[in-house]
């Protein structure tokens, strides 16, 4: 049948998701701990943005980022999660083609942004505690609209290029993907025309969002370094070193799953499908969870906002 439509002008227009088909007989169990994950993702990054907006000490432009982190964190669990677990309990594995790409755009865009903001906020904490003094002068609205338009332009233009070029495609042999969402090259391995294109924009991207922004964020954490050990106090040089920690914990486990998922299939290495599947939704959803407990559990500022808060919802009132 696939070698029927080789020389035909037919693409498939619905595709199915099979994201793990080793464990397939065990898909009831396995909605258990990601409905748990995403309650945690909606219940952790809600929480975050509540308290950032209701404790004015919290207005500062680290700060600002954080709620902006939280609200990415949201929204690309959002995009698979709750289709992911109609699949895995009634079967609910179809998607069209428009589904596919729409879905496709809004994971790439938003992680993309993801990427962009963990480069700000390194960039924030290297202004705060290398420049302390211009910090408010260059930390200010023209940098935040500065920041906005970069990450418009950059995410929005490499994702438009990587969908676009995907849509062009012609899907006439299975129409199958092997994962539990709309990841690009997982929809591009199944296209019976030429995906040299395709796979050079997936490497672009690969090397703009990874190699760039992680070079970026890698040396302006050694300057950070650098210059606490060299010339704080003991106070101040265990909480910037504290500081340092939490935000380095975030980026290590979005960039290192990132890498492996993206590069196994740009490369075409060799790994079971229910782990790579495994590993693409582990890269949307780890993150996720653990964002609100690093800037929430290990964060004093946050901490101590929320404790206030919650003392001032369970506190009697008075007759």
């Amino acid at each position: 049948m696939t070698e029927k439509f080789q020389g035909a002008n037919f693409t498939h227009t619905k595709f199915i998701f099979l994201g793990f088909p080793e464990t397939f007989k065990y898909r009831y169990l396995l909605f258990l701990p990601f409905v748990l994950s995403y309650i945690l993702v909606l219940v952790g990054n809600s929480l975050i943005l509540f308290v950032i907006k209701s404790t004015k000490t919290l207005h500062s432009p680290m700060y600002i980022l954080v709620s902006a982190l939280a609200i990415v964190d949201i929204i690309v669990p959002t995009a698979i999660v709750p289709a992911m677990l109609l699949s895995l309990l009634f079967d609910l594995n179809e998607i069209t083609l428009v589904g596919c790409l729409t879905q496709m755009f809004f994971i790439h865009f938003f992680s993309s942004v993801e990427s962009t903001i963990l480069l700000a906020m390194a960039l924030d904490r290297y202004v705060a505690i290398c420049n302390p003094l211009r910090y408010t002068t260059i930390m200010n609205s023209s940098m935040f609209l500065k920041l906005l338009l970069f990450t418009l332009i950059r995410s929005g233009t490499i994702m438009c290029t990587l969908v676009g070029l995907a849509a062009s495609l012609s899907f006439c042999g299975s129409n199958i993907i092997y994962h539990c969402y709309c990841d690009h090259m997982a929809l591009v391995s199944l296209a019976c025309s030429s995906t040299a294109k395709n796979n050079a924009v997936g490497v672009a991207v690969i090397v703009c969002f990874v190699g760039i922004d992680i070079s970026v964020i890698f040396v302006s954490y050694v300057k950070i370094l650098y210059v606490v050990l060299r010339a704080a106090a003991g106070e101040q040089r265990s909480k910037a070193i504290h500081t340092c920690s939490n935000h380095l914990i975030v980026m290590m486990c979005f960039y290192l799953i990132g890498s492996v998922t993206f590069l196994s299939r740009n490369l075409q290495i060799p790994i079971p499908v229910d782990v790579n599947t495994f590993l693409g939704v582990t890269y949307i959803l780890f993150p996720a969870c653990i964002n609100p407990i690093i800037y929430g559990v290990r964060t004093k500022e946050i901490r101590n906002a929320l404790k206030r808060s919650l003392g001032k919802t369970n506190k009697p009132k008075s007759n």
